[in-house]
């Protein structure tokens, strides 16, 4: 096991609440009733939830009230209440110790809303799938509701909705810049990423008698301050130009402190003034990063001005590495947010003891025989690891859970096969997947941990692989082989999207994951084919694709089976021009990839292609007035023909991509042969609507006909399709999946103060 530089309190040496005489509980309670049959009283903690309540570890409401329940305190939870009121948020009564909100496992507004702001009809986490259970916002409104039911109880905020929206934040359902959803909620605190660490820790000083207003340096939290803390070093980061006379302009974002001192007024700090160091005079002392904090540019600033906004997300994403992160601030009007440095990951044995908490696996009995379709897709799959190191810009993994992998032992994975054996009604002996953000990361981490503390890479394997990084996959390749030899186990499929750059450089893994774990199919996310986008991504280039997709066919035909790649892309990416996804359209034709499901760039809180998305900047890089700007396709137009030339055989985008293509010169990608992208228009009443029968593997994402010689089975095409005109015969062409048409931007509807 790697020593990591920084360390924390482990996570089970807490001592036990007096309450811990009750026991474990077969279902945290969700009524008072529940709580009656426990011979409880009251509930210690109350979680509150927009999901549906799952005892299970994929479930962030289990996890934590499992663990909390460890410790000895009562946890009772409060799913998907009526928020128009606040009755259902007193059906448990007053918590003794405070409310936990959250969301759920995802954010209310993706779960509600397609990338072209249309509703959804259905929600996963819902029994029945049944939309329209949880509001808007739902970290808000929660929250607010809490406070109305009894005003003097603690409300401590979290999940991925909370964790994302910590700092002001760009809002692409309302069309701008939003405050921190702290300030927005009422709330006292919040917890960002993996919280098992901060809320135990707040949990027990709460349990000890100390307020909230006490608990101001707990890593992973965020909080309210009216001023600036006494003792500390200020690095004033709010501004990209600074005027006057200065020595040299180094960058904002390298922390080399230098400076004039400065004080506070002593009614802000009345402990020790506070020296404040404007960013670009950062030479020569090292400063404690325990006693220094960065200023971000105000609320008030960033939401006016898209340039700071970017500086201010680039900021951000430098000081994510736990190891070294300073805390940030950054005012909102006259309040200020206070982040504290993100929490010490998990080591083995603490994620082994997460894992083993007595989960009983299913969902809580009242909801009887209803289907919950997120607990049907995940009840026999299985996390082995958190974190992503791979830095993806579109992604929001990284804010969330962070870059340093965290993996559990091979012993508690397997003893997990044998409770879902043991739990999990109607197992048939299919485990659905072993994996976690990615399925190829576990326990791969830095080779050298004085690397480690110092840090601030975006990403551990882009543009190359870093040398420090360690990619040796055997762990995972002999986790497989153990989960196999399992008696009553016949499959074990890897789900999770594969990092085909990483697997690579492991053949031996490869050979392993072609040979036993794909069932035909294998979904990986190239996401693009060209160069300048892929760098807006910070993804590899279609280099190393064909690499590994050499691998896969020679492994696939060594052991003798038929199996096909599934890529993923994305339309309308920040940097995609109508040029770039016309090469990435030619590239699909050319490897005969017809792509059913598609994807249009959706902006989620905080991620890196956000800020690029609302500022037109790159944040990838210093940030200021003059540097790089980024072309991002924004309104409904731009955005059906980028996703039109992902699906450029749907005979429905046929007419737009002819109008595209006519605007850019291309119009000898226009007629019918070989290297022609859609038919003349002419041709489009011989079209029949009517799909044909789809390929083997085509309804979940791709046409699968790239391990076939594609110049003749498009030479037999045409000679079959002339025949046809000759004859008089209607030309056949394939219709499948769905079109999804953005609709007029419009603003979501949100209950908040």
């Amino acid at each position: 096991m790697i020593k990591r530089h920084k360390t924390a309190k482990e996570l089970f040496s807490y001592p036990l609440y007096w309450a811990e005489c009750y026991g474990v509980s077969p279902f945290l309670p969700t009524t008072r009733e529940e709580m009656d049959a426990l011979g409880w009283d009251s509930c210690d903690v109350i979680i509150v939830s927009g999901d549906a309540y799952v005892d299970h570890p994929s479930f962030g409401m289990a996890v934590l009230g499992r663990l909390l329940e460890s410790k000895g305190y009562r946890v009772g939870i409060i799913d998907q209440p009526d928020w128009r009121n606040t009755e259902d948020f007193m059906r448990l009564g007053r918590p003794n110790l405070y409310f936990g909100v959250t969301a759920g496992n995802m954010d209310s507004l993706i779960n509600r809303y397609t990338a072209d702001l249309k509703v959804r009809n259905d929600d996963a986490y819902t029994p029945y799938g049944m939309g329209g259970k949880r509001p808007d916002r739902a970290v808000i409104v929660y929250s607010q509701r809490c406070k109305e039911a009894f005003q003097d109880v603690p409300v401590m905020i979290g999940g991925i909705e909370a964790s994302l929206r910590r700092i002001a934040q760009y809002d692409y359902w309302s069309d701008e810049v939003r405050r921190s959803v702290l300030i927005d909620s009422t709330a006292d605190i919040l917890l960002y990423g993996n919280a098992e660490r901060a809320m135990l820790e707040v949990t027990h000083q709460m349990a000890m008698g100390k307020t909230l207003d006490e608990l101001t340096d707990v890593r992973g939290t965020t909080i309210v301050r009216n001023a600036p803390p006494g003792g500390f070093t200020e690095i004033d980061s709010t501004r990209v130009d600074w005027p006057g006379k200065v020595d040299q302009i180094y960058s904002p974002y390298e922390y080399i402190p230098e400076g004039k001192c400065q004080t506070k007024d002593e009614e802000e700090s009345d402990v020790m003034p506070i020296r404040v160091i404007p960013a670009p005079l950062r030479r020569g002392e090292k400063l404690d990063p325990e006693k220094t904090y960065i200023r971000l540019p105000s609320f008030e600033k960033v939401s006016k001005d898209p340039v700071l906004y970017a500086h201010t997300s680039r900021i951000l994403h430098l000081e994510s590495n736990p190891h070294n992160a300073r805390a940030l601030i950054q005012k909102h009007g006259k309040k200020e947010i206070w982040v504290n440095p993100p929490p010490i990951p998990l080591e083995t044995p603490e994620m082994d003891g997460v894992f083993d908490l007595p989960y009983a696996r299913v969902p809580h009995p009242k909801y009887q025989k209803a289907r919950i379709p997120a607990y049907d897709m995940i009840k026999t799959s299985i996390n082995i690891m958190r974190g992503c190191f791979g830095g993806c810009t579109f992604c929001s993994i990284t804010e969330h859970e962070g870059r340093v992998i965290q993996s559990r032992s091979h012993e508690s994975i397997l003893n997990e096969i044998e409770d879902i054996k043991a739990k999990v009604p109607g197992f048939t002996g299919h485990i659905s997947d072993l994996g976690g953000p990615t399925s190829n990361m576990y326990t791969l981490n830095c080779n050298d941990d004085e690397v480690q503390a110092s840090c601030r890479k975006l990403s551990c394997v882009y543009p190359t692989i870093c040398s420090n990084l360690n990619t040796d996959h055997s762990p995972t390749t002999e986790l497989y082989r153990k989960t196999r030899a399992i008696d009553g186990i016949h499959t074990v499929s890897i789900a999770s999207g594969l990092r085909y750059d990483l697997a690579v450089e492991d053949p031996e893994y490869v050979r392993e994951l072609v040979t036993h774990h794909v069932g035909g199919l294998l979904k990986i996310a190239p996401e693009h084919s060209e160069k300048d986008t892929l760098s807006k991504m910070m993804k590899p280039g279609m280099g190393t694709y064909d690499r590994f997709k050499r691998m896969f066919d020679k492994y696939s035909k060594e052991a003798g089976k038929k199996q096909h790649l599934i890529p993923y892309f994305i339309a309308a990416h920040p940097g995609s021009s109508d040029e770039d996804m016309l090469n990435l359209a030619v590239w699909l034709k050319t490897n005969d990839f017809k792509p059913d499901q598609v994807q249009t760039f959706y902006p989620s809180p905080m991620s890196l292609a956000t800020a690029m998305y609302h500022s037109g900047k790159n944040p990838l890089k210093p940030v200021t007035y003059k540097s790089e700007d980024v072309y991002t396709p924004k309104d409904a137009k731009q955005r059906t023909v980028q996703k039109g030339f992902l699906r450029y055989h749907d005979p429905r985008n046929w007419q737009e991509l002819r109008n595209t293509l006519i605007k850019m010169g291309r119009t000898d990608l226009i007629g019918h042969g070989l290297n022609k992208l859609v038919p003349a228009e002419e041709k489009d009443r011989q079209v029949r609507q009517r799909p044909q029968k789809a390929k083997p593997g085509q309804a979940t994402g791709a046409s699968h006909t790239s391990n076939r010689p594609t110049m003749e089975k498009n030479a037999a095409a045409e000679k079959a399709r002339r025949k046809n005109h000759h004859s008089g015969k209607p030309a056949g062409s394939r219709v499948t999946g769905e079109q999804a048409t953005p609709t007029k931007r419009r603003k979501s509807k949100v209950e908040s103060r």
